[in-house]
Formats: C-alpha cells, structure tokens, sequence
C-alpha cells in the first residue's frame, strides 16, 4: 500500500468515466446517480462549476503501482459558502473576526445536491484511510483553512471519524416505503384526520392541471426549456441567483435521461410547472420544483404526493426530497439525520467549533423527537 500514488485532478474529464464509475457506482442496486461521472461532468462542463463560479474541481484519485484507479473523492476547493445546505456563514465571520483567513476551503460533496451518499470512493481499507490522509495534505497544500466533507454515508461516517474529523448533523424529511402495495395502501397507514387531509389537498391540487410524469425518451427540449423557466424563478427567489445554466440539463437530458424523473403541469396547452427527480437504485431524488403561477396545492402535489407514488410504482425503498422543510411531515416524510465531517487545523478554532457542534447535535436529537411526536402516520403502522 506504500506504493499507492495520489494525485490531484483539475477536471472530472481528466479520468475516465469507466474508471470512474467503477468505483462510484460498483452495485448498481445502489445506484447513486449524483456521484456518477455524467452528473460530475454535466455540472463542468456546462460551466456551473469551475471558473467563476468559487467551486474548482481538484479531485483526488489513488493509483496503484500498475496505473490502475483504485481509489477517488470528489473535491473541490471554494471561495465562498454557497450551494452546499450545510451552512458555516457563522464559522467563516468568527473565524475572520479573531483573525483568521477561512477561504479558500476544501469541500467534498456533490455540488449544489443535499444528497447523502458516498465521499470515499474505494474498498480497501488502506486506500480509503489514505484518501483521508490526502485531503488532509491538501487542506495544507492549497492554504485553506479547513476541508469538509458534507452528506456523507455510514461506512465514510466511521473513517472520518477514526481520523479524528468534527461531526455535525443535521435534519431532512425522507419518505420511506413500506412495502406498500400502491399509494392507497400508503394512505391506509396514517390517521384518519391526515388521510382526510390529504385527499382534499390532492383534489385541491388536480383540479386545473393536467399532470403528465416523464422519463427516459418522453423527455425532449420543450420539457426542459419549460423546467428551466420555473427553476430560474425559484432560484431567483430563494438564492438570488440561480446555480446551474441551460446547457446543464442539455448535458443531463444526453447522459442521464432514462435515470430522469420530470412530474410536469400543464394548464390548456401551456406548461406552468415541474419538479425534477432522479431515480437511483433504491430511492427517488426530489431535487427542483417550480411554477410559473400560483396554483392551490400545486407543489406539495408535485414534489411530495406524485413522489410517493413514484417510488412505490417503480418499487424504491424511499424518496429524498431536498433539504429541510417540515412541512413534509404531514404528508408522509419523516425527520432523518444527515451527517458531515470537518477538518481544521487550527487547534483553538477547532476546539471552539467542537463545543458548538456537541451542543447543535443535542439539539438536532431533540427537534427530531419532537417531529416524530407530530407523525402522521398511526401508532400501529410507523
């Protein structure tokens, strides 16, 4: 393992997506299609990450003695704290107030997707522990202040852990399927009063629209031209400025589109809304949603309910649909913690970052309780 060779790539292009991928998505029962190589590659070279956007890539592979990939991360190195959901604003300004210079930083994670998933990209042990090591160099290397790693999974959680990394959690609202035979099987399951509930939303929701799921080559431009309308407005809205181009969903509509799930609306002969989704192996991934007029009901519709019935149709064990929103609860999605890893060299800004996150990790396991205590579903059947 000695003879393992590390190196920094400026571009997801500079490895190829074979070898790529085949440490990404080596089940492909597991498939996750934010870490595959099409996904990493759409968001470069669209150009909604790399120059000028504060997100260049520095990808870190490991190489055995032979040339062979053995071992990946997906890195980038950042100039500001944007698009990432797991929000240090406070540790950047404190951390400049004492002194302190906290940008550029090292961050791992899949660009503008609160998604968990894999960070370290290998099996062997050795290779995985020296993928963890390197990041850490490279922290020093590019004179950054810190590295993170954010959404990771269970099997990362216990490297970062053994190398001594902070942890911070967080909450978000999963849908998980139980088997449920179809989505009125999933209704029997709550209270009488949410079933209730939702029925009148839905009726509510359905009444001018017509709503058409599409997939695959039911996909074609004036789909995407439409979806980029209503995701410019949302993003407008809540961010200020959108983070991916058009060229993008060009780019995912060429790669990607059979892993594509795009629930759209239509009133007469004009679309009015959309929420994008991606089918992983084992879970449906809401990601964007928007609409060009108010519509009663339209987005819980869209982004909640026609999930549901999605994952269920396409036999998915549950559906992630975006960071944060407890409003999710009501209709079926209940609070799951997401995790991520911190690495900052200076001891005495760690320590200080280590007391907050022990006290925002109590605080995170009582909120939690207490939107279990507000469940939807009967005691019976959660």
């Amino acid at each position: 393992m000695s003879e393992v060779k590390i190196q920094v790539l400026r571009s997801i292009a500079e490895i190829s997506a074979g070898d790529w991928n085949a440490l990404a998505n080596p089940d492909i029962s597991k498939f996750d299609p934010f870490i595959s190589h099409q996904f990493l590659r759409a968001l470069e070279q669209s150009g909604s990450v790399g120059k000028n956007s504060g997100w260049l890539p520095c990808h870190i592979i490991a190489e055995n003695d032979r040339g062979e990939v053995i071992g990946a991360m997906p890195l980038y190195l950042k100039n500001h704290s944007q698009g990432e959901y797991v929000f240090d604003h406070s540790w950047a300004a404190a951390y400049e107030n004492a002194g302190g210079q906290y940008y550029p930083k090292l961050q791992s994670c899949i660009p503008f997707t609160p998604v968990t998933g894999a960070r370290i990209l290998a099996t062997e042990p050795k290779v995985r522990q020296q993928l963890v090591a390197a990041m850490q160099e490279v922290t020093g290397r590019f004179g950054a202040s810190s590295a993170h790693v954010t959404f990771t999974n269970s099997q990362d959680a216990n490297e970062f852990t053994d190398a001594g990394w902070l942890k911070r959690n967080d909450l978000q609202f999963h849908f998980t399927n139980q088997s449920y035979e179809n989505y009125d099987d999933f209704l029997a399951r709550l209270t009488s009063r949410k079933r209730k509930a939702i029925r009148k939303e839905r009726k509510k929701a359905n009444q001018n629209v017509q709503i058409i799921a599409l997939s695959g080559d039911d996909l074609a431009s004036e789909h995407w031209d439409s979806f980029y309308e209503f995701y410019l407005d949302t993003g407008a809205r809540k961010w200020g400025q959108p983070y991916l181009n058009r060229q993008f969903f060009d780019l995912l509509h060429q790669s990607m589109s059979k892993h594509i799930l795009l629930i759209m609306a239509k009133n007469q002969d004009k679309w009015v809304a959309g929420a994008l989704n991606f089918i992983g192996g084992d879970c449906l991934y809401g990601r964007y949603w928007g609409c060009v007029s108010n519509y009663d009901s339209l987005h819980f519709e869209l982004c909640y309910h026609r999930a549901i019935e999605a994952a269920i149709e396409l036999g998915l064990s549950r559906v992630e649909a975006g960071a944060q929103g407890s409003h999710k609860i009501a209709r079926g999605y209940l609070p799951v913690q997401t995790c991520s890893y911190h690495f900052i060299p200076d001891p005495g800004f760690a320590s200080a970052v280590q007391n907050f996150l022990a006290e925002e990790r109590a605080a995170i396991k009582q909120q939690q309780l207490q939107y279990l205590n507000i469940s939807p579903y009967r005691q019976s059947a959660t």
